[in-house]
């Protein structure tokens, strides 16, 4: 990395928002949380997950519209009906999973929806000469004509700036640029970004990586539950101290209820999982009864690691199952196997919206073309014994509550039985209670001998839930800590940072 050379950061504030308020059902996202960001600055934004940072942005970008608060953008309120309005007041958000369209070229992806045209016909000369125009200015060396698909990575996040540019954007929003970037090509975007600051445009910036942070930023707002804790001057602030802002110095510890440590032979054993250049793991056990957990940042590799352990995504796994290899040929083969995974999305994943939810629960153990009555008898218990609310067995399940929903796709294995459960993300989007329900029923799984692995980004569910913790960071597995003994502020310190306290 070079050395830090922020933009002015001392301009006007060109952006403020005040007292911003976002609620979902059992979740207060935003509470009161305030953001101010000057012309000409590199202003970083940080916190845990669950912190707030994304939904901030979702409302600054009109995808989300505030419950409370206002937003003033150059001196002039600021009210989205919906995310073209904020394009057009001159917010733009590159997300880090970049909003481009891979079969069409770079023209076509600067200017989609708005290209120069005569009548009905695009002005293509025009349109290329304005994209090259466009990705010299950022310095890039591909063509106008390419196709995005294509292109590396690097020059894929150049053209979604070019894209911001394209729209006059007065406020740029990048969340986890460096996710998928190698050291120089992160110096590439770097130089980009000082460039635009210097324009006085306004750059929000989202990373958990504090050494980016403080190359690249002016100044620092920290999030935690939903409100803003604190702004920091980057040049000034050391990394201890925006940990300590961002996981909170007087945390209480989770209060636990002891249970026996599981002991004996492990159920399974992860001796090495390899996926391509994101995720190399290796050491990991999981006993029957025993829930491990696994914590660590977006992107830290804990849902490529339950995939490629379920044999959803290609890589290489060398593991052992009660002592046998385990054959990783696809989720056929793990079920077989006796594995069982709860996706980060049930709805996307997990369950067949559509289908009623006894169907949905007898699936993994019968198939598509079970008789209707032995489903319903199969899972009759299974439902009852979790508690799940529904008015029929044939009750299309996308009409449940979400934590219904989730008790429906546990549902599913435990019809089916197995040895082991992944769990990634299991609570998201549930409310207290029902992630009280949800945590009793993989407690009473794990009590009746399976091996759970648990991913999650709530470190305080892992520390009251799971019998040992293990961190992930940047893909590979680098503490491991017993939630009993080890404080939770240095758990969220290694996640953090990537480094022990």
């Amino acid at each position: 990395m070079s050395e830090r050379q922020p933009g002015s950061g001392g301009g006007p504030p060109l952006l403020r928002m005040k007292g911003i308020v976002k609620r979902f059902p059992g979740t207060l996202a935003c509470d009161g949380a305030n953001l101010t960001v000057r012309a000409g600055e590199v202003h970083c934004l940080l916190g845990e997950n669950g912190a707030g940072k994304s939904t901030l942005m979702k409302i600054l970008a009109g995808s989300y519209r505030p419950d409370g608060g206002e937003i003033v953008l150059d001196g002039r309120p600021l009210r989205c009906a919906g995310p073209q309005d904020g394009i057009a007041a001159g917010i733009s958000v590159i997300y880090q999973e970049l909003d481009l369209a891979p079969d069409l070229t770079v023209a076509q992806n600067l200017f989609l929806g708005r290209a120069p045209a005569r009548g009905p016909l695009v002005r293509r000369r025009q349109r290329s000469a304005a994209a090259r125009e466009l990705i010299a200015r950022l310095g890039g060396t591909f063509s106008p004509e390419d196709r995005v698909g294509d292109l590396p990575i690097a020059a894929q996040q150049l053209t979604a700036i070019a894209k911001a540019l394209t729209t006059d954007a007065k406020v740029i929003v990048m969340d986890e640029p460096s996710a998928t970037l190698g050291g120089r090509d992160l110096e590439v975007v770097f130089s980009v970004i000082r460039g635009l600051a210097a324009e006085g445009r306004a750059i929000i910036y989202i990373s958990h990586r504090l050494d980016e942070v403080s190359e690249i930023g002016d100044r620092a707002t920290v999030m935690r539950d939903g409100r803003d804790v604190g702004v920091f001057d980057l040049a000034t602030t050391t990394h201890d101290e925006l940990v300590a802002a961002m996981i909170g110095e007087a945390r209480d510890l989770v209060r636990r209820t002891d249970h026996p440590v599981p002991s004996g032979a492990p159920r399974l054993s992860v001796e090495r999982v390899r996926v391509g250049r994101i995720l190399d793991v290796a050491g990991l056990e999981v006993r029957p009864g025993e829930i491990v957990g696994l914590a660590g940042l977006a992107g830290a590799g804990r849902t490529t690691l339950l995939n490629a352990l379920f044999g959803a995504v290609r890589g290489e796994v060398r593991a052992r199952l009660d002592g046998a290899p385990l054959k990783v040929a696809g989720p056929r083969t793990a079920v077989r196997n006796g594995l069982a995974l709860v996706p980060e999305s049930r709805k996307e994943q997990g369950l067949f919206l559509g289908l009623g939810v006894a169907r949905n629960s007898a699936i993994a153990a019968l198939g598509w073309a079970a008789p209707r009555g032995r489903g319903r008898r199969m899972t009759a218990p299974v439902l009852a014994g979790l508690g799940v609310k529904h008015a029929s067995p044939d009750q299309p399940v996308g009409q449940l509550s979400g934590g219904n929903q989730q008790k429906v796709v546990l549902a599913k294995w435990i019809t089916r039985g197995m040895r082991v459960l992944l769990l990634d993300e299991p609570t998201r989007g549930l409310d207290i209670g029902a992630k009280a329900d949800l945590y009793r029923q993989v407690r009473r799984l794990a009590d009746d001998g399976v091996a759970v692995l648990l991913a999650s980004s709530e470190l305080a569910e892992l520390t009251a839930h799971a019998d040992t913790v293990w961190v992930l960071h940047e893909g590979r597995n680098i503490a491991r800590f017993d939630p009993r003994t080890a404080p939770e502020a240095d758990i969220a310190h290694t996640v953090i940072t990537g480094a022990t306290p």
